[in-house]
């Protein structure tokens, strides 16, 4: 060997993580590396689950998921996006226990995603005010949130720590803290809605309270009983907003603080630019259906300036995750176009310990047994998902994806 050669351990790196292996999620054993993502289901009454968002999950968890993510589990009424989303309390448990009984009985973990909607919550629905760190107004003009108080930050900041407790007594494995999209924690990081003067306001450092203090919230009351994930924003997708070089800082803190046992990355807003997540289509003429006038013809004529479409390709959040892979150590969860076994399996090669899917599953749910099915019969593995977007409507309806399940759910009351 010369000088010049580099030695084999140098050279040397760890095979990748197999994607169908059993793995660790800090306290938690999962059977494989897949996690359903957190899609809102619609299939919610009174703020209670129901047999359908029960079999919504048990389905995955049949077809093979690793780990499936309740979405939304709100930790306060007003944190809802709308009044029919479960919030956390007491009266939530019987049902909750029913769906994480269900989830276990097909060998597969569940997640609670917790969280507060901040702006994007629906004030008339709720018929509570939606809250903000700035007082916004939409640009709709049908929502208005109020500047939140610093002792709606501390009740709310309480409130996820509650929230988790209820968790644990649901029987969940894990939590997933909602610091994305613009919803409460994430609207503080937003330099274009954080607008405040005292010291959750201008610096980032100041802005990143809020996210910090409830992950440090809910980390102090549960401990290592459960598995604590969060969603974080890499960038909100619209000018003025949380971008990637803050995003990036961001995660080192909780990182440092060591309140999380992996993040999941994530991007976009659902208060001002909602497609630049989701990327595919824009099914505007689907969302119009869903709604009464006049609402439905606003949708119509001016739904194309918000819902605006991106083009799809698979891993469209890789480029961007790679930064945070590069930057830090801990697990990291990647989400977006993730939809293939081929594209699940090149996240691993690049450093990724989990990866999220939503449409491919919500279109396919025994895609995961597909995968390995294939993989034991030297088959490629193609999801039946076209990206077409049309999943996203549905949920006012109560239905699933309109191309693989027609007959609807019952209709929400």
């Amino acid at each position: 060997m010369t000088a010049s050669e580099p030695h084999p351990e140098e050279t040397a790196k760890d095979p990748a993580p197999d994607l169908l292996a059993p793995a660790r999620l800090g306290p938690l054993t999962l059977r494989n590396r897949i996690i359903k993502a957190a899609t809102f289901e619609g299939v919610t009454h009174n703020a209670l689950v129901s047999d359908e968002l029960i079999e919504y999950h048990r389905r995955p968890a049949a077809g093979g998921i690793g780990m499936t993510t309740v979405a939304y589990c709100a930790v306060a009424p007003e944190g809802r996006t709308e009044r029919h989303q479960i919030h956390m309390r007491p009266e939530a448990v019987p049902g909750l226990r029913r769906l994480t009984d269900a989830v276990h009985a097909e060998g597969a973990a569940v997640c609670a995603q917790i969280g507060h909607a901040g702006p994007v919550a629906d004030p008339v629905s709720n018929r509570l005010p939606a809250l903000a760190p700035s007082r916004y107004v939409s640009r709709a003009g049908l929502r208005v949130a109020r500047a939140a108080t610093p002792d709606d930050i501390a009740r709310i900041t309480r409130a996820h720590a509650r929230a988790a407790r209820t968790a644990v007594e649901s029987g969940f494995d894990a939590v997933e803290i909602h610091l994305g999209h613009n919803y409460f924690a994430s609207s503080f990081l937003s330099p274009r809605l954080n607008k405040r003067k005292d010291g959750y306001g201008g610096s980032l450092a100041n802005r990143a309270k809020v996210a910090r203090g409830v992950a440090r919230a809910v980390r102090d009351e549960v401990g290592d009983e459960i598995a604590i994930t969060a969603k974080l924003s890499m960038d909100d997708g619209v000018p003025g907003g949380f971008w990637l070089d803050e995003s990036l800082r961001t995660a080192a803190w909780l990182e440092e603080d060591g309140s999380l046992d992996a993040l999941e990355l994530t991007a976009g807003s659902s208060l001002l630019n909602p497609m630049y997540l989701f990327r595919g289509g824009a099914p505007v003429r689907d969302f119009a259906a869903n709604f009464p006038q006049p609402l439905r013809l606003g949708i119509r004529l001016v739904g194309n300036r918000f819902l605006r479409a991106y083009p799809y390709q698979e891993a469209y959040l890789l480029d961007s995750a790679r930064q945070f892979r590069a930057a830090l150590t801990m697990p990291l969860i990647l989400l977006g176009g993730i939809a293939d076994r081929e594209t699940a399996e090149r996240a691993m090669a690049e450093g990724f310990e989990f990866v999220a899917m939503g449409r491919a599953v919500l279109r396919e749910p025994g895609l995961v047994d597909r995968f390995a099915a294939d993989r034991a019969a030297g088959r490629e593995t193609r999801s039946l998902c076209i990206h077409c977007n049309r999943c996203m409507p549905t949920i006012y309806s109560g239905t699933r994806c309109v191309l693989v399940d027609p007959e609807p759910l019952r209709t929400r009351r």
